[in-house]
């Protein structure tokens, strides 16, 4: 072999190790964070007592533009699928005032649960969010399994659900003797 293929070969290997450390999650996909969250409505909601079925955790903004322009996608998204187990959490940033996160939620007539991380302690457990929109897909079992920073792509976001929510359904027919499996 001539220096200069060598060369190229491992160059070649280098660009497809690094490509692939770049894209890939470091240790596959993680446990989503124990946390209890504050709705618009003042309740306690446990995220690990929605375990079971799909969930989708957003964090966004009322100065957000982007975000505002997911909120129908999400509607929509939330009315085709809710109905088959998926919840969606639209959990606002710290610095949004309460009461413009009422506003907005009335204003837009947004169906899905809204919570208030005055604290910051959702975006602090998550991993320190500070960008909006960041949504992240959760799997009946917990794990985190998509994340998205900015514009969410409401075609591969809605297949991964899809897939999750046509897998619980194979599950709880073998589970329950079902003789059409």
């Amino acid at each position: 072999m001539r220096p200069g293929n060598i060369a190229i070969g491992v160059m070649a290997v280098v660009a497809i190790v690094a490509i692939g450390y770049l894209t890939l999650p470091p240790a596959g996909p993680t446990a989503s964070p124990a946390i209890t969250l504050v709705t618009a409505d003042g309740e306690q909601l446990a995220l690990e007592s929605l375990r079971g079925r799909p969930l989708l955790v957003t964090f966004w903004s009322t100065t957000c533009s982007t975000c505002i322009q997911e909120m129908p996608h999400l509607i929509e998204l939330h009315r085709e699928l809710a109905p088959r187990g998926l919840e969606i959490i639209g959990i606002a940033m710290y610095y949004d005032p309460p009461n413009q996160v009422l506003a907005m939620r009335k204003s837009r007539n947004i169906p899905y649960t809204i919570a208030l991380d005055i604290r910051a302690e959702a975006a602090q457990a998550f991993g320190d969010i500070s960008v909006t929109p960041n949504t992240f897909l959760i799997a009946p079992d917990g794990r985190i399994v998509y994340r998205q920073a900015g514009m969410l792509s409401m075609e591969r976001v809605k297949k991964r659900i899809l897939a999750l929510l046509d897998d619980e359904v194979a599950e709880n027919r073998v589970f329950s003797g079902d003789p059409n499996t």
